[in-house]
């Protein structure tokens, strides 16, 4: 529907039309009955009406013109509350007020639901509509928490009870629904409060936190809370969710000091406040008074300022005669160029917190009775169950829970912790042991345990990379709690709290990744807000407290980091080699030494890993909280004071603090303008520390004049090392380098073309050098290895001379006689003689430096030398540049010659290629391979590639699972986060992007089907309890379907065959025998009644001609047994079945949740009266349909 031309109205006028006529046919006020409200003779349809135009107008078409009209209608105020107010207590029976009740709550609940503002998919209509519903949702809340004539929170519960009573597994899924549906409510009355930048008009003291906890404490909604909570995972599953959410808007932003405070205490700080407050006010019209004109100095005045060189500015105001600072700042601000600023980032604030919220005393007490009784009872129950459902990742899990999740760990945590320290002073005053033992942490026990610990460090990875800055704000605030409760716990006196606290510290610093991570967050902050900074510079501030007492504590403490290891390579087997009984190197005598090197390696030392805290990031960062000192409380002055006093002084790394805008800052804090207030507790520290720092950095000066030109920059560790102490950093490499990569060539070439590319690339590079020495080492090699054979063919004939008869003998073949003897003897002397040697490998000799770094990093000059046969010395280790390089025995003089004949003439005629391609464009790296990173702990850090459980264990043995079987139960895909090291590639700001956006997508999607599962469907269905035709009208619509799915078996010759009929309550019932997708097929218009219907409980065989057994009958929505056979029963082919499977599985394992596509027909069954589609037992024996046994062929 579009608008017709002319109007002004904002929604149609059909549209609007229709809603006014449902609104004044609801009911209204009536005259003749002392003004009380009467509903209309069709309220329960019209409510029903009502429901269904914003579901399928609002939410499906995406406006908001319905609930325009209804805030415009005044229904909410006008209507529904007083159709509540019109059920009383004493009525609780009474369902037709029940049913008009939840009727008017299910209006209410999407009415109240959140706004967003989604730029992505916002129309004109939101526009317009957005600003009208935000203050009509401020009205309805203030109606409801204010309205005299009912309890409209208590009402909700009421209509929740009868459906709490029963147990879990005997809440049907309307029961679930009403429940869900309830909480809701509760969460949208809590949720709402004004927008920024939204104007209301009415008293916002009655739609405060203080009237919202009033309002909740007055209806007994924090106890219906406290008995959620406490009861959640036995009696509750999904409501753990709702009523954290509930949790997190009742006490968001509450100041956790002063709500445990008494009326004596609160006072006095209020009082120190308001002084606070009243001096900071005074020190800033301080410096404006000293300077600020007055009655007689309001002339205008014009002067000249010399820039030097003849360069004059003219500048205007009497503020320019005080001083030279005043002038240079006014020409400073009427410059007429100023630099391109760049656009305004989204506020990084979390949005749903709000600004710092003022109880009065009332609420005060009574929001400290609910926490209290929420951590002595319900705690650990509810906050161990939700943890559970954010590692599932459920689909009614959003993103913004695990923020709560952790912000409400958080603030609960502090809340115990204040708690303690109050009961301990007050114990202390009374000077009385008190029975109760406030040292137990058993209440918070359940967030303190290695799971929350998983959970916390992966929600900050993930979030840290994906760049969620709200939920790893929520995360660093959690994590800081967690540390300061444990810290409390080791002091705490008690030895069992001690023993726990020492485990989980241990735990906690075992890991290198957590470290590593807290640096990374400290020096990677950049523009996410304030409250962001806070949290991390408070993170960082508690890590390097607890850690540093902790490993005083512990000399011997050991962290475990993720370190690269590679197995050492085995040398090649020559052949003829026996390798049956190879000799290994017992290696027992370096076990100790191994073992002393890993523990070094693993052995924490709290000095080195301060360092990491010491990079101008991380100070950068500190800075940019400082630059805030004038709005800052003592707790996070003192935090930026220890963090700047440990870099200049305990690791005497001043000079990252020798930077002028640090120093600038610094003397702004004491003498500046704007100076601190002297008042406050750290000033006295602050001074001392910023005088300190100024002494030290003029006498670096002194010492270093070039500081004066680095105090402009920023400092890397080696520059600031060698300002520091006047010295580089000496550090020894313990890694090696490597060697140049290995080459491939791009196409299969005989060896004369390999060698004449490998010598075309050195004379490409003018490296003619390197191919003149190799040829020298060559042919010196050649010669050497002639004269050692020429030797070798002498040395017989010098060791043992020969006899003459027999060498005649022996070389003519001659027989004679004569020398018959000899001959046998020098046939002995041949068969004891030894075998040939072989000639001993020649180095290869470095004629200078150049030429052996040369060996080491040119690959192309490593190529040419293994294409001509030169090898290491030992290949088996590691290659260092000192590394022995040989000519191995094999190599003949005559290689050796045709090598160098090669080499010349790929020098004298280099070769030529196609395209204008030079020699090196014949070439490419070798891919290495990938090499799998370990803990340094697993085995030694040895990755053993000589496995043979491949081997042992083949794919498709005996025990082969299918890949049907495989799918049928097959677990949640669970994203695992990339660790660092890992050989993963880096995403690029666009795969970052895109990433993002189809997050988004998901968590839209997730929180359409959400919303569209909040009705309860078939909410009447308890109104015909007392008629009579109910079941009738039920059998006749079965009767009808029966009798269409007969025709339609008929008329597509789906081979059906009636069998024997069986009476059933005196009719006969056929069992039709057709395929399942002509029964789902059938285009009926209450397909969900064959689904939700009931069918026999006992799979039936037929024995008749022609007909098969099967067992694809109706199953009921809680029939699992059945499910697998179901499934395997349905045919390939049906283009529905699979679906109907899927609907049917849906059901039968989420009974709570409702299903879209049933809805709309259980609507349509609500228009034509059609009774509720669960099935009395007795009509469970009706007749079932099995599968046709002519299809299957």
């Amino acid at each position: 529907m579009e608008p017709s031309e002319g109007t002004t109205d904002v929604v149609h006028p059909e549209v609007r039309a229709h809603i006014n006529s449902l609104a004044s046919a609801l009911g209204g006020f009536s005259a003749d009955d002392d003004g009380r409200y009467v509903l209309g003779d069709s309220a329960l349809e019209v409510l029903r009406d009502i429901k269904k135009w914003i579901r399928f107008y609002d939410e499906k078409t995406n406006r908001m013109d319905v609930a325009r009209c209804l805030a415009d209608a005044n229904i909410v105020s006008g209507d529904l509350l007083h159709i509540l107010a019109t059920w009383p207590e004493n009525e609780t029976d009474n369902k037709f007020r029940a049913r008009a009740a939840l009727a008017c709550f299910e209006i209410m609940v999407p009415l109240t639901w959140p706004l967003e503002r989604d730029r992505d998919q916002m129309t004109v209509n939101h526009h317009r509509h957005l600003p009208v519903l935000q203050l009509a949702q401020l009205g309805y809340k203030r109606a409801i928490i204010n309205f005299d004539a009912a309890q409209i929170l208590h009402t909700a519960v009421r209509i929740a009870l009868p459906s709490m009573a029963l147990s879990r597994s005997d809440r049907s899924g309307r029961d679930e629904g009403i429940i869900k549906l309830v909480l809701l409510f509760l969460r949208n009355v809590a949720m709402i409060s004004p927008p920024p930048g939204v104007q209301y008009d009415g008293d916002e003291s009655q739609i405060s936190r203080s009237a919202l906890i009033d309002a909740f404490s007055y209806q007994d909604i924090l106890l219906t809370i406290l008995t959620i909570a406490s009861n959640m995972g036995e009696d509750f599953n999904q409501e753990g969710v709702i009523i954290m959410e509930i949790i997190f808007h009742l006490v968001k932003r509450v100041d956790v000091t002063k709500l445990f405070m008494d009326e004596k205490q609160l006072g006095k700080a209020k009082s120190n406040e308001l002084t606070a407050m009243m001096n900071k006010e005074a020190a800033m019209h301080r410096p404006y008074n000293r300077k600020a004109p007055s009655r007689h100095n309001r002339w205008g005045t014009m002067i000249w300022v010399d820039r030097g060189d003849g360069k004059v500015s003219t500048v205007t105001g009497q503020d320019a005669l005080l001083d030279a600072a005043t002038r240079q700042h006014k020409m400073d601000n009427s410059k007429v160029y100023r630099p391109p600023r760049r656009p305004r980032k989204e506020d990084m604030e979390p949005k749903d917190l709000g600004p710092p919220v003022s109880l009065n005393t009332r609420a005060r007490e009574q929001l400290k009775g609910f926490v209290e009784e929420f951590l002595d009872s319900s705690f650990n129950p509810l906050f161990q169950h939700v943890r559970k459902k954010l590692d599932e990742q459920k689909d009614y899990i959003f993103e913004y829970h695990s923020r709560q999740f952790f912000y409400l760990v958080s603030w609960f945590l502090e809340a115990e912790r204040v708690r303690k320290k109050i009961a301990k002073d007050k114990a202390k005053n009374q000077k009385s042991t008190s029975d109760e033992d406030v040292g137990s942490f058993n209440l918070v026990a359940g967030v303190l345990n290695q799971q929350t610990f998983i959970t916390l460090n992966r929600a900050i990875g993930d979030s840290l990379e994906s760049k969620r800055w709200p939920e790893l704000c929520a995360a660093m605030r959690c994590f800081t709690q967690i540390l300061l409760t444990v810290q409390e716990m080791s002091e705490s006196g008690n030895e069992e709290d001690e023993e726990i606290a020492e485990n989980i510290l241990s735990r906690i610093f075992y890991e290198d990744e957590t470290h590593d991570r807290i640096a990374n967050i400290a020096r990677d902050y950049k523009d996410q807000g304030f409250e962001y900074l806070d949290a991390c510079t408070d993170l960082t501030h508690t890590y390097l407290r607890v850690l540093e007492a902790y490993s005083k504590q512990n000399v011997d403490m050991q962290v475990r980091s993720r370190r690269r290891v590679r197995k050492k390579k085995k040398a090649a087997n020559t052949a003829g080699e026996d390798e049956e009984n190879p000799v290994e190197g017992d290696e027992s005598e370096n076990d100790q030494a191994n073992a002393e090197r890993v523990s070094r390696e693993r052995k924490f030392d709290f000095n080195r890993f301060v360092n990491r805290f010491t990079p101008q990031g991380v100070v950068d960062t500190f800075v940019k909280f400082t630059k805030y000192y004038k709005d800052l409380d003592d707790t996070q002055l003192k935090r930026a004071h220890r963090y700047f006093y440990r870099i200049a002084f305990k690791q005497n790394m001043s000079v990252m603090l020798f930077r002028v805008d640090i120093i600038q800052l610094f003397y702004s804090m004491i003498k500046g303008q704007e100076p601190l207030d002297k008042g406050c507790t750290m000033y006295k520290e602050w001074e001392e520390l910023v005088k300190q720092i100024l002494k030290k950095c003029i006498r670096k000066v002194e010492e270093r004049p070039q500081l004066i030109i680095e105090m402009l920059f920023s400092k890397i560790n080696a520059t600031a090392h060698y300002l520091e102490y006047g010295y580089e950093k000496q550090t020894l490499s313990t890694s090696q380098s490597k060697p140049a990569a290995e080459l491939e060539f791009r196409h299969l070439v005989g060896r004369d073309q390999q060698i004449a590319i490998a010598v075309g690339v050195l004379l490409d590079k003018n490296l003619g050098d390197h191919v003149t020495w190799l040829k020298g080492q060559l042919s010196a090699a050649e010669t050497e290895r002639r004269a050692w054979e020429a030797a070798e063919k002498a040395m017989p004939s010098v060791e043992a001379p020969p006899v003459e008869g027999g060498e005649k003998s022996n070389e003519n073949g001659g027989e004679k006689e004569g020398a018959e003897e000899s001959g046998n003897a020098s046939e002995q002397q041949n068969t004891e003689s030894p075998p040939p040697k072989e000639p001993p490998a020649i180095s290869i000799r470095m004629d200078n430096d150049a030429r052996r770094t040369a060996m080491f990093k040119n690959s192309h000059l490593r190529l040419l030398m293994k294409l001509v046969g030169i090898e290491r010395l030992v290949p088996d280790i590691d290659e260092t540049p000192e590394s022995a390089w040989i000519i191995p025995p094999h190599q003949t003089p005559d290689q050796l010659k045709e090598s160098i004949d090669l080499i010349n003439k790929a020098e004298f005629n280099p070769p030529t290629f196609e395209d204008g391609k030079l020699a090196e464009d014949q070439l490419r790296r070798k891919t290495a391979p990938r090499k799998k990173a370990v803990f340094d702990d697993d085995e030694d850090g040895i990755i053993n590639d000589d496995d043979d459980d491949d081997i042992l264990f083949p794919a498709g043995g005996p025990t082969a699972r299918k890949v049907a079987d495989g799918n049928l139960d097959k677990p949640k895909k669970t994203r695992r986060r990339r660790r660092k090291g890992s050989e993963a590639p880096e995403l690029n700001e666009d795969e970052l992007e895109e990433k993002e956006r189809a997050r988004r997508e998901r968590e839209k999607a997730k929180a359409k089907r959400f919303k569209s599962e909040l009705y309860v469907h078939a909410s009447d269905d308890e109104s015909d309890e007392e008629e009579g035709g109910k079941w009738a009208e039920f059998y006749a619509n079965e009767e009808r379907i029966r009798k269409r799915q007969q025709q339609n078996a008929v008329r597509h010759g789906a081979g059906g065959v009636v069998t024997s009929a069986a009476k059933v309550e005196g009719g006969e019932a056929g069992k039709v025998l057709v395929k399942e997708r002509v029964l789902v097929g059938s285009g009926s218009e209450n397909d969900d009644d064959l689904v939700l219907g009931g069918g026999s409980d006992d799979d039936s065989d037929d024995d008749g001609d022609g007909v098969v057994k099967g067992r694809g009958r109706k199953r009921g929505v809680g029939d699992d047994n059945d499910e697998d056979d179901a499934m395997d029963d349905t045919p390939v082919s049906s283009p529905r079945a699979g679906e109907a499977s899927a609907k049917r599985r849906r059901l039968s394992k989420e009974p709570s949740v409702a299903v879209e596509e049933g809805d709309v027909d259980m609507e349509d069954a609500d228009d034509d009266d059609v009774p509720s589609s669960k099935a009395p037992p007795r009509r469970r024996r009706a007749g079932f349909v099995v599968d046709s046994s002519d299809d299957e062929e």
